[in-house]
C-alpha cells in the first residue's frame, strides 16, 4: 500500500478545487509539471524531475500519473492512484534527441480523447521545456493549449491544519539548525565544515521527527562574497571581523520553513549594529500590517517606510508563500510582499518574510517564517531575531 502524507479526503479537496479553477477557466484538461503541485494533487514523491513527467487532471475521474516506467513504481509507493491511472514510458525516450516523451504524452491523450480538448499547460515552469511543448503540439495539432502557470499553485495558498503541523516540525528543525551554528562557528573553522554539520542537524531533525531535504542548498556567503544574495560555500576558514549570512531552511515531508540570521565574528561595525536596529524595527512594522483582510503590499510598504526612514533601502520584494516545495525553489511562486501585490491576506497562509540587506562589504539576513491566524502573524520560529556575534 502506498505512503500518504494526508487523508485522501484532502486529496479530494485539493482536487475539488482545481477543477472549480479549471473550470472558471475553460479547460476540459490541466497537464501538471511541477514537482510541488504534482505531489499536492497525486502525492507523488520521488527525485524524478529531471525527467519528463506530469500528472493529468480532467473534469471527473482520478488523476492520471504520467512519467518514466521506471519511476512508475514509485507513483505506486507513494501516491493514491490505482495501476490503471499511473502510465509510464518506455525508457528509450530517456534524454533520446531523435524522440521525445510528450510524443508518447500525445498518443495517451488522444487515447483519453482529449486531441481536441482545451488543456492547460504550466508553460513558465522549471520543469516544462520550449522542446516539450512543441513536441506535444506537434502530436496533438487539434488540441487548444493554454498557459496554467500557477493555477495549482493559487490553490494551495491556504494550508491545511496537517499542512501547518508539518510546517511546524520543519520550523523546529531549521530552528535546531541554527543553533549548531551559534554552537559550531568560530574562526579558522572551514565552511564545509560546518555545513556538513548543518546538513547533519537538519537530516536528523527534532523533536522526534525527521527532516525532509530542503529544496535550496545552504547559502552560506561570507565578507564580500554576503554582498551577493544567492552563493553557497566553500571550503576557506571563517574569519574574524567578517559577516557571514546564512539562509536555511528546515524540511519535513517536503514543506519548507526557511529562516535566515547573520553571523559576525569578532566587534561588529557600528552601521551592522544601524543595519541590524532599522531591520528590526522594520520587522515589527511589516508584522503588525500582516493580518486578514490587509494586503500582500502593506507588509512592504510598512517594511520600506521604517527602513527608510532609519537611513537604509530594499529595492526587492521582502516576502513569498512557502509550503510544500522541491529544489530548485522553496517558494510557492504566487504572492509576494511588494508595492503592488494587492492579494489579500486570509487565514492559513504562510510566508516566508525576508527583510535581508546587502551592504557594500557583506550582507545581512535576519528572517522569520510566518503564518497568518485569525488574528494576526504568528512566527513558526523562536530563534533569537538578532545579529549572532561571537568573540
Amino acid at each position: 500500500m502506498a505512503t500518504l502524507s494526508f487523508e485522501r479526503s484532502e486529496y479530494d479537496d485539493r482536487l475539488a478545487k482545481t477543477r472549480k479553477a479549471m473550470e472558471t477557466d475553460g479547460l476540459e484538461a490541466l497537464f501538471v509539471t511541477d514537482p510541488s503541485n504534482m505531489a499536492w494533487l497525486s502525492g507523488y514523491d520521488g527525485w524524478s524531475f529531471y525527467v519528463h513527467q506530469g500528472v493529468l487532471i480532467t473534469q471527473s475521474g482520478d488523476p492520471l500519473w504520467w512519467g518514466r516506467a521506471m519511476d512508475a513504481v514509485g507513483a505506486m509507493r507513494t501516491t493514491y492512484l490505482n495501476p490503471d491511472n499511473i502510465h509510464g514510458y518506455d525508457d528509450s525516450y530517456v534524454q533520446n534527441p531523435d524522440k521525445h516523451p510528450m510524443a508518447d504524452l500525445s498518443t495517451l491523450l488522444g487515447v483519453r480523447g482529449l486531441e481536441r480538448a482545451r488543456i492547460g499547460l504550466e508553460m513558465d515552469n522549471y520543469y516544462f521545456t520550449a522542446a516539450a511543448f512543441g513536441a506535444l503540439a506537434q502530436g496533438l495539432p487539434m488540441a487548444n493549449f493554454a498557459d496554467a502557470t500557477g493555477l495549482v499553485n493559487w490553490q494551495r495558498a491556504i494550508k491545511s491544519a496537517t499542512e501547518i503541523t508539518y510546517m511546524r516540525r520543519a520550523a523546529r528543525i531549521v530552528e535546531r539548525m541554527h543553533a549548531v551554528i551559534r554552537e559550531r562557528a568560530e574562526p579558522g573553522l572551514p565552511k564545509n565544515e560546518l555545513i556538513a554539520e548543518i546538513y547533519h542537524a537538519s537530516v536528523q531533525g527534532a523533536q522526534g521527527h525527521w527532516g525532509d531535504y530542503p529544496a535550496i542548498v545552504p547559502m552560506a556567503p561570507s565578507g564580500l562574497d554576503a554582498t551577493a544574495p544567492h552563493l553557497t560555500w566553500d571550503d576557506q576558514p571563517l574569519r574574524a571581523g567578517e559577516s557571514t549570512f546564512f539562509e536555511i531552511a528546515g524540511a519535513h515531508r517536503r514543506y519548507q520553513c526557511p529562516q535566515s540570521r547573520t553571523l559576525f565574528l569578532g566587534k561588529p561595525p557600528q552601521k551592522y549594529r544601524d543595519a541590524e536596529q532599522a531591520v528590526l524595527e522594520a520587522i515589527e512594522a511589516g508584522l503588525a500590517q500582516a493580518r486578514p483582510g490587509n494586503l500582500c503590499e502593506d507588509i512592504a510598504i510598512a517594511f520600506n517606510a521604517t527602513l527608510n526612514r532609519l537611513g537604509f533601502q530594499k529595492d526587492s520584494r521582502c516576502g513569498y508563500a512557502i509550503g510544500l516545495s522541491y529544489p530548485p525553489d522553496w517558494g510557492e511562486r504566487t504572492m509576494s510582499f511588494r508595492t503592488g501585490d494587492k492579494t489579500v491576506l486570509q487565514p492559513g497562509m504562510t510566508f516566508h518574510f525576508m527583510p535581508a540587506l546587502w551592504l557594500e562589504d557583506g550582507g545581512l539576513e535576519i528572517t522569520e517564517p510566518i503564518f497568518i491566524t485569525e488574528t494576526g502573524a504568528e512566527c513558526l520560529c523562536t530563534t533569537p531575531r538578532e545579529l549572532v556575534v561571537k568573540g
